[in-house]
């Protein structure tokens, strides 16, 4: 437009004075139309008519989340095809999975097995009368034993493992004792027990954390298991609940080291090709767990100063998937999952009227939307780990 504009200054015949100013004019007027100038203040304390209004959707009916309830009762069960994190010292140190690990055997791996326990847990706390929460509490009658989690305690405390499923695996077994703390506390007898005999590895998993966490000089910005901002939320959600204030202290100081200082993050580099979680959004998602809205509000401007106040989707693409046959490609629908619940996150840390939450809750919707559409029972790689993914957003877990 300006190049258009210095063409027609040429071809007309107009005085060199009047030339000069016109030309300003218009360069004023390009500017203020244009992109914001870069460091321009982002005005998003001011309300404004977001194109498309959208709200937190409400949580699954026990019907809708069914489907993903299958999936978890049948891979709890199943011990093979088996990805072992295993590492052996000596020949002693041989055997199957589920000798390893007499609670946590199926799913594929340790992790799965035991973030899909947290969603039988989960679907039956909040839907007991339904058929599949029958099931779901035999299974965890079965895994969840004294004896059993003394095996699973002695295998993680062992010589030589003191990285192993840190952090994920260890976020979401705290995740799992969150789950029965709650459910205990609302009365169930059944949760009672359950969390009793899991008590000894939620204790041992607190211990490796916390003798970890002031050792961590570096946040850990991967799009997986390995990520710590997605973690740290987990850990914070489970020491609110289990009043581990110590615990808590720990979570939100090593946060706030690591991360209160992130300034101009940038989305355009994401994702990686076999992200299931995003280092930009789950970093948002924990920092709204640990300031005020307003502070939340003047941190996210300064984190991601590009965020739309109009209300729009397109500045964060869905993640598409090739081929779900293969299990590091199959991830991309577990990122569409985790960025959707991550950004409802977001959007309820900020104060009501913040213009950024619109963007943040239409993107929401759509990962959503592609999201739940992926799941299904098709291909193991994905099938046995998705439907966690699936019940911790349509549950609203992690929100207020």
């Amino acid at each position: 437009m300006r190049k258009l504009w210095f063409c027609v200054l040429r071809i007309v015949h107009i005085p060199p004075v009047f030339k000069v100013s016109l030309s300003l004019v218009l360069l004023v007027a390009v500017l203020g139309c244009g992109d914001p100038i870069p460091g321009q203040k982002n005005r998003s304390d001011e309300p404004v008519k977001p194109h498309k209004a959208y709200q937190h959707p409400a949580s699954f009916t026990a019907n809708q989340a069914a489907p993903f309830v299958r999936l978890a009762l049948d891979c709890a069960v199943q011990e093979y095809p088996n990805k072992i994190g295993h590492t052996m010292l000596s020949d002693a140190d041989q055997g199957t999975p589920r000798l390893l690990h007499p609670s946590f055997f199926g799913c594929f791996d340790w992790h799965s097995s035991v973030h899909g326990h947290w969603l039988l847990t989960r679907f039956a706390r909040l839907y007991p009368e339904h058929e599949l929460a029958e099931k779901a509490r035999l299974i965890l009658d079965s895994h969840l034993t004294p004896e059993n989690i003394a095996a699973e305690v002695e295998y993680l405390m062992a010589e030589g493992r003191a990285s192993w499923e840190r952090p994920y695996g260890l976020a979401w077994l705290l995740q799992l004792s969150a789950e029965l703390h709650q459910w205990a506390d609302g009365g169930s007898s059944e949760a009672g027990r359950w969390n009793q005999a899991l008590e000894p590895l939620e204790k041992a998993s607190v211990r490796r954390l916390s003798q970890w966490l002031p050792k961590l000089a570096y946040p850990i910005r991967t799009g997986e298991h390995s990520q710590t901002a997605f973690a740290f939320g987990l850990m914070l959600d489970y020491a609110r609940i289990a009043e581990d204030s110590e615990f808590g202290q720990l979570i939100v100081e090593t946060s706030r080291r690591l991360y209160l200082n992130d300034v101009s993050a940038d989305l355009r580099f994401e994702p990686s090709g076999q992200d299931f979680l995003s280092p930009v959004l789950a970093e948002g998602d924990l920092m709204r767990r640990l300031l005020k809205p307003e502070e939340f509000a003047d941190w996210l401007k300064k984190f991601l100063p590009d965020l739309p106040v109009n209300g729009e989707s397109r500045w964060l693409a869905i993640a598409s998937v090739t081929d779900r046959s293969d299990g590091k490609l199959a991830h991309l629908d577990g990122l569409n999952l985790s960025r959707a619940w991550m950004l409802e996150g977001m959007a309820e840390g900020l104060p009501a009227f913040d213009a950024r939450r619109q963007a943040l809750l239409v993107a929401a919707h759509e990962h959503r939307q592609v999201g739940l559409g992926a799941i299904t029972a098709d291909h193991y790689e994905g099938g046995h780990w998705l439907g966690t993914y699936a019940i911790y957003l349509g549950s609203g877990r992690g929100l207020k």
